[in-house]
C-alpha cells in the first residue's frame, strides 16, 4: 500500500481537470462528427427517380424504361378514398385492387423490376387528401400505410405534403407518430424503410409549416432519409430577373441552413456534407403552373451540376409523363400539359439531363427470379386455372385491347391479330401486334369478364337480323356487329378462315357503359 501524503484536492485543480476532460470529450465528439461528415461527402452521388403520374392519360409505360435515367420511378399519388378516409387509393380513382385490375399496376411494377428498375411510392400531392389528414384513427392509418408498403414491397416511400397535408397540425403529428411505428414494424421484420419528405420551398427556404413537418418527424423518432424540396412554381418569391436555376439553388442553400438548425434543435447536429446527402430537389420540367416560369434544359444542367458538386442525396422531376416536346397540334405551350413539357427538347430528355453523373439508386435493387420468370424460362405450360386471362391460341382472332397469357406472361393486343406469336423473338416490339405487360403473378386466378345489367342492350336472338354497329347482350357480355349478320352466335370462335361478325366490347368500354359514359 502507498502512503497517503496528506495533500488536499484543490478546487482549482479539480476545475482544471474537469475542463481538460471536457475539452478532450468535445474534441473526440467533434472529431467523430468530422469523420462522419467526411464519410458522407465521399458517400457517392445522388439517386435520380422521376415522378410518374399513375392515373393520367395517356398511360405512361414506365414498366419498359427507354433509358437508365427512366429505370427508377416515383409513382404518385396514394391518397385517401373519397368515401372511405382510411382506405388508400390512387388519386381517388382506383383502390389498390382496382389499380391492379384496371391499370395492371401490380404486373407492370413486376415487369419494371424484371428490367432492373424499382419504384418509390409517393403519398399526398397537391390535389387530394393525404391519408393522415382525414384518417384520424392511428391504428387504421397504420394499416393503410402498411397495406401500400407491403403490397408493392417498398423499400422507400415519399411523403408529398402540400395544402392541408402541411397546414393541419394534428395531421402532422399523427402522420409522424404512425410513420415511426411503421418503420419500427419494418425493422422488426429486418426490412428497411426509407422515408423522404417532399415539401414546397421558396428561394428563402422552407415555410414555417414545412419546418414544423420536419420537426414533428424528428421528435417522433422517424429516421428521415431526406428532405426533397419542390423547386417549382415560385411565383412572387422569385425576384425580377432571377432565373429558375438561380431560384432553385437559392432555395436549396436556404433549406440547408434551416435543416442545420432543425437537426441541432432535435439533438442531432449534422455536418454540412451529411445534410447535403439528406437533401433532394424536384423541379417541374418545362412550363410550370405559373405562366412566366419555364424550367429549361439549361436550368436542368445547372441543377444537376449543383447536386453533383454538393453531394446531394436525390434529384427527381415532375414528371416523366411530360418529358417530351409538345406536338404541333398543341398550339399554346404556355398552358401546362400533363403529356409534354412545353419546351423544344430536340433529342434531349430532362430525365437524362438531370440523371447525368448521378450513380446511386433509391435503394439496393435486388433482382431475383420470380416463380413466374422461372416457369417462363423453362417453358412450363400455362395453366388456365392460374392464368388471369385466356391462354393464346394460334387460330383465334384477337381485337385491339385483348389480354392473353403466353409462357407465364401477360400480353395485350395493340391491333387486330391472328396467328402472331406473342413472344416471337424475330419481330421488333414496334411491329409486333402484342405488347408485353408483365409476368403472371403468384396466386392469380382467372379474371372474370365484366358484364352489363340485363336490358342495357337487347339480348341476342338467333332469328334476328343485325347490321353494322348494333349492340347485343349474350349472357350479360356486350357485343357489337361488324357487318350484316343473322344466326351467328357472338361467342362462336373467330378464326382467320371464318372470322366472326361480332366484336366483343373491351373491358374499358364496358366499364364506361356501366358508369353511364356511353349508351
Amino acid at each position: 500500500m502507498g502512503q497517503f501524503d496528506g495533500r488536499r484536492l484543490s478546487w482549482l485543480r479539480l476545475g482544471v481537470s474537469l475542463g481538460v476532460i471536457s475539452a478532450l470529450v468535445f474534441t473526440a465528439l467533434s472529431g467523430w462528427r468530422w469523420f462522419e461528415d467526411s464519410k458522407a461527402a465521399a458517400g457517392g452521388r445522388a439517386w435520380f427517380a422521376a415522378y410518374v403520374d399513375v392515373t393520367t392519360t395517356p398511360q405512361l409505360e414506365f414498366e419498359n424504361p427507354t433509358s437508365t435515367a427512366a429505370r427508377d420511378v416515383v409513382l404518385s399519388f396514394i391518397v385517401s378514398s373519397p368515401d372511405a378516409p382510411c382506405t388508400p387509393s390512387w388519386g381517388t380513382f382506383y383502390t389498390l385492387d382496382g389499380a391492379a385490375a384496371d391499370l395492371d399496376l401490380d404486373r407492370r411494377i413486376a415487369r419494371l423490376r424484371q428490367n432492373e428498375g424499382d419504384v418509390v411510392v409517393s403519398f399526398g400531392g397537391a390535389i387530394n387528401d393525404e391519408l393522415a389528414t382525414v384518417c384520424v384513427d392511428e391504428d387504421q392509418l397504420l394499416e393503410a400505410y402498411t397495406a401500400v408498403v407491403d403490397r408493392y414491397d417498398l423499400r422507400t416511400i415519399d411523403l408529398d405534403l402540400e395544402g392541408a397535408g402541411l397546414t393541419n397540425t394534428e395531421a402532422i403529428d399523427r402522420r409522424a407518430a404512425v410513420i415511426a411505428k411503421l418503420q419500427a414494424a419494418r425493422d422488426a421484420k429486418q426490412k428497411d424503410l426509407r422515408v423522404w419528405l417532399t415539401l414546397p420551398v421558396a428561394p428563402q427556404g422552407l415555410s414555417p409549416e414545412g419546418a414544423q413537418a420536419v420537426t414533428a418527424m424528428l421528435k417522433a423518432g422517424v429516421d428521415i432519409s431526406g428532405i426533397n424540396v419542390m423547386t417549382m412554381d415560385f411565383g412572387d418569391s422569385r425576384g425580377d430577373g432571377v432565373s429558375m436555376a438561380d431560384a432553385s439553388i437559392a432555395s436549396l442553400n436556404a433549406t440547408h441552413t434551416q435543416l442545420s438548425t432543425l437537426y441541432a434543435g432535435a439533438g442531432d447536429p449534422l455536418g454540412p456534407a451529411t445534410l447535403w446527402r439528406r437533401m433532394g430537389a424536384t423541379p417541374m420540367i418545362g412550363q410550370n403552373d405559373v405562366p412566366g416560369e419555364v424550367f429549361g434544359l439549361d436550368a436542368a444542367r445547372e441543377l444537376n451540376q449543383f447536386a453533383y458538386d454538393r453531394g446531394m442525396g436525390r434529384l427527381s422531376m415532375w414528371s416523366l409523363n411530360r418529358d417530351r416536346t409538345c406536338g404541333a397540334n398543341y398550339p399554346n405551350t404556355r398552358v401546362v400539359s400533363n403529356s409534354c413539357s412545353g419546351v423544344d427538347q430536340d433529342s434531349s430528355t430532362y430525365a437524362q439531363t438531370l440523371h447525368d453523373g448521378l450513380t446511386d439508386r433509391p435503394d439496393a435493387v435486388v433482382v431475383t427470379p420470380t416463380a413466374a420468370e422461372t416457369a417462363s424460362a423453362s417453358r412450363a405450360p400455362d395453366d388456365p386455372q392460374s392464368s388471369p386471362y385466356p391462354i393464346w391460341e394460334e387460330d383465334l382472332t384477337y381485337v385491339a385491347g385483348t389480354r392473353i397469357v403466353w409462357h407465364q406472361n401477360v400480353y395485350v393486343s395493340k391491333w387486330w391479330s391472328t396467328g402472331d406469336l406473342p413472344d416471337d423473338p424475330t419481330v421488333t416490339q414496334y411491329s409486333s401486334p402484342w405488347q408485353l405487360v408483365g409476368p403472371v403473378l403468384p396466386g392469380e386466378e382467372p379474371v372474370p369478364s365484366p358484364t352489363l345489367p340485363e336490358g342495357t342492350y337487347p339480348d341476342w336472338k338467333t332469328a334476328e337480323v343485325y347490321t353494322q354497329g348494333q349492340r347485343v347482350l349474350f349472357d350479360g357480355v356486350p357485343f357489337s356487329a361488324k357487318w350484316w349478320t343473322q344466326g351467328d352466335s357472338p361467342t362462336a370462335r373467330s378464326t382467320q378462315s371464318e372470322p366472326s361478325p361480332w366484336e366483343r366490347l373491351s373491358d374499358a368500354e364496358i366499364r364506361r357503359v356501366v358508369a353511364g359514359a356511353d349508351n
